[in-house]
């Protein structure tokens, strides 16, 4: 038998993908019986999580009422902390994109204190915003790129200089304790929980998601949840994404130049069949083909998706990545895997942690 919890996520993903749709084919689709279908679809439409949106003649007969994500008066906002830059994304129940910032800071203010201040400046904008347009903030969650605890602590940020910082309590008391939750996690494997909730394979129920520099982690989702480990740290790469990622940077490194400019130059030369840069850039594929292999091997992930910069580099790296991972993949039937590149771009992260609270809202 299924908790009321399982009964409702199970409703919701079936509206989610099948809207609009009727009570009855809610029913049919996922095996609940129709006192609990129409149990839960009152629930839902009294928390505004769901709404009717009028009568379908899809059916012979009486026209039937027909149901659809709200989303209104649910919102989650999500920031993540890049180098040189914040990106803030509000996002409701239904997965529509309220805002989007992108807030740049100097080197001088990449301290903790710092990047505090500018993540609390940005999400109070953003929750005035959603809060007279759209409905409230239900919850707020901030990607970083380094481990990062339960209890919202970040244990290393290289790129900012961060040895450990208590992440989640100065946020709190800088936004003067907010009446949402306010949650830190790592950027991979919110990248993760964006492709499982937006993206183009929505809904896998074993993903890997493969953040690009300047962090080399891995995001997991198995068996439908992130795979965070014992104390939250899951998520490292194995040695040879480690050493994709350092052949990248080296790679697009150039002094006096922004990552965005190197970004754009690297396509460029790839594009004019360089050859100095497709040999590099088939070499970071190899690696990341072995790193593949690895998570092949120990999760058997059925999806696993090339995000941040390595998406936008993703035709260069895709075919060598490929090759690499199913010469060394032992697993059976490495075939099946699909690896593919990331279609949310590099604000991800950012999405995936405003998906948080709302997957949360769901649930409950």
């Amino acid at each position: 038998m299924r908790s009321k919890a399982e009964g409702l996520g199970t409703v919701l993903r079936y509206v989610r993908d099948a809207a609009p749709c009727s009570r009855a084919e809610i029913t049919a689709a996922t095996g609940l019986n129709k006192t609990t279908v129409s149990s839960i679809v009152g629930e839902l439409l009294d928390r505004r999580i769901l709404r009717e949106i009028g009568a379908g003649g899809r059916r012979i007969g009486r026209p039937t009422t027909l149901l659809m994500l709200d989303g209104s008066g649910h919102v989650g906002i999500g920031v993540q902390v890049g180098i040189g830059h914040l990106t803030a994304i509000a996002a409701d129940l239904a997965g529509r994109r309220l805002l989007t910032w992108r807030q740049a800071y100097t080197t001088a203010e990449r301290g903790p204190r710092q990047v505090v201040a500018h993540i609390a400046r940005v999400v109070r904008h953003a929750a005035e915003r959603v809060n007279t347009a759209e409905g409230s903030v239900v919850g707020l969650t901030v990607a970083m790129p380094g481990p990062v605890d339960s209890a919202g602590v970040v244990h290393g940020v290289p790129f900012l200089g961060w040895p450990h910082v208590e992440l989640r309590s100065d946020l709190v008391r800088a936004l003067d304790g907010p009446a949402y939750p306010v949650g830190v996690d790592n950027d991979a494997i919110l990248g993760a929980v964006a492709e499982h909730r937006f993206g183009a394979l929505a809904g896998a129920s074993h993903l890997a998601y493969l953040a690009g520099p300047p962090g080399s982690g891995v995001g997991l989702i198995h068996g439908g949840v992130p795979l965070r480990g014992a104390n939250g740290y899951g998520g490292a790469f194995a040695q040879p994404g480690i050493d994709a990622a350092a052949e990248f940077d080296a790679l697009i490194g150039r002094p006096g130049t922004t990552r965005e400019a190197a970004i754009q130059r690297l396509a460029r030369q790839a594009r004019a069949a360089e050859p100095a840069t497709l040999a590099g850039l088939a070499e970071v594929g190899a690696r990341l083909g072995r790193a593949v292999a690895v998570l092949a091997d120990l999760l058997n992930p059925a999806v696993v998706l090339l995000g941040g910069d390595y998406a936008r580099l993703a035709p260069w790296l895709l075919p060598t990545a490929g090759r690499e991972f199913r010469e060394r993949a032992v697993t059976p039937n490495a075939d099946a895997l699909k690896l593919a590149a990331s279609t949310l771009g590099s604000e991800a992260p950012a999405l995936g942690a405003a998906a948080v609270p709302l997957n949360v809202i769901e649930r409950n």
